[in-house]
């Protein structure tokens, strides 16, 4: 068993009107509940971190509190036959990083039930993928589920320049699809096409001030979406017969000004995609495929990094709109 030790953090604190995360050395009363301690190599920079930092950001009830919804590590002790130390293993999703310390520290604790062990993939690549990565694994294997395939049509991929996104892009093109990437920024062109998007298109829709139409002229097969809002909506209206969107954000918004004619008339699919309680059996397996033959070819390409002390300023660049692809947040010798 670890005896009492200090470690180095980057702890988030409730203040009077705001929320400060500060680097600072804890305990091991910071350690989680847990059957399995992973020394941190990486974290990563992720919408849901910037929310554990920002006031009523809905994530986080009690501080102070870890954040770091991604943990990418070694395992150092377990109370559990499955994993030994030295594993390279992965944990997110349950209550990492917002009900319970994450991964923005030099050691992490967590219940074996929520530890992914890494299999054609450094603890590097992992974070880079992360919680975005794997979502937008989950949103292709989704669609592949339903009966996609690359001669069925265009794909597309809103919000194309984020996490998700680029990450979808760069799956979806491996597998030989048509990627049609839609995104507001200008310039992103060049990345987006390296990563295999053979179109590149605005936001949509082209006049966000319009009407939404019930149906639309049929455009795509099916679509990775992580806008949500008006967007989603002219993205179902636009779907061919029988397509399918994997739905998994909302950064153009909750709501959804649509019909059920997409639904009842063309035969379209929502596919909800949660990352946070997807079962560790299904977990492991997908990310077993993210390490085979759903890698990502371009990883190099999406991937920033930043030393984890610097994580507060990438997490205001994502408030700020300025921030594209992955973010690596190095925890080990980072402090």
């Amino acid at each position: 068993m670890l005896g009492s030790m200090a470690f180095l953090a980057m702890v988030a604190h409730e203040t009077d009107g705001g929320v400060a995360l500060v680097r600072e050395e804890v305990g091991d009363d910071f350690l989680g509940p847990g059957t399995v301690t992973i020394r941190v190599h990486f974290s990563s920079a992720n919408y849901k971190d910037l929310l554990a930092i920002t006031p009523g950001g809905g994530v986080v009830r009690d501080y102070p509190i870890i954040p770091g919804i991604d943990i990418t590590g070694e395992v150092v002790e377990s109370q559990d036959a499955q994993f030994a130390p030295g594993d390279q293993v992965v944990a997110h999703g349950y209550g990492i990083g917002v009900s319970q310390n994450g991964g923005f520290a030099e050691l992490a604790r967590v219940p074996a039930e929520w530890v992914v062990k890494l299999d054609g993939l450094t603890t590097r690549e992992a974070a880079a993928l992360g919680t975005a990565g794997f979502t937008a694994a989950m949103s292709v294997q989704a669609l592949l589920d339903r009966g996609l395939t690359p001669g069925t049509g265009p794909v597309l991929v809103t919000g194309a320049t984020g996490g998700v996104g680029t990450v979808a892009v760069d799956i979806l093109a491996g597998q030989g699809f048509e990627v049609v990437a839609s995104t507001g920024k200008a310039g992103a062109g060049e990345l987006l096409s390296a990563l295999g998007a053979k179109t590149i298109i605005g936001r949509l829709p082209e006049d966000p001030d319009a009407k939404p139409r019930p149906l639309g002229k049929a455009r795509w097969a099916g679509a990775v979406d992580s806008v949500g809002g008006k967007s989603l909506a002219h993205v179902l209206s636009t779907i061919e017969y029988g397509g399918a969107a994997a739905v998994s954000g909302l950064t153009g918004g909750s709501g959804l000004p649509t019909t059920v004619l997409p639904f009842i008339l063309r035969g379209v699919s929502l596919l909800g995609i949660d990352s946070v309680q997807f079962p560790i059996a299904a977990r492991r397996e997908l990310w077993a495929r993210l390490g085979n033959e759903l890698k990502p070819r371009h990883l190099s390409l999406l991937e920033n990094y930043a030393p984890i002390t610097e994580a507060e300023s990438v997490l205001n660049a994502i408030r700020a709109g300025n921030h594209s692809g992955r973010t690596v947040l190095g925890v080990a010798g980072e402090f």
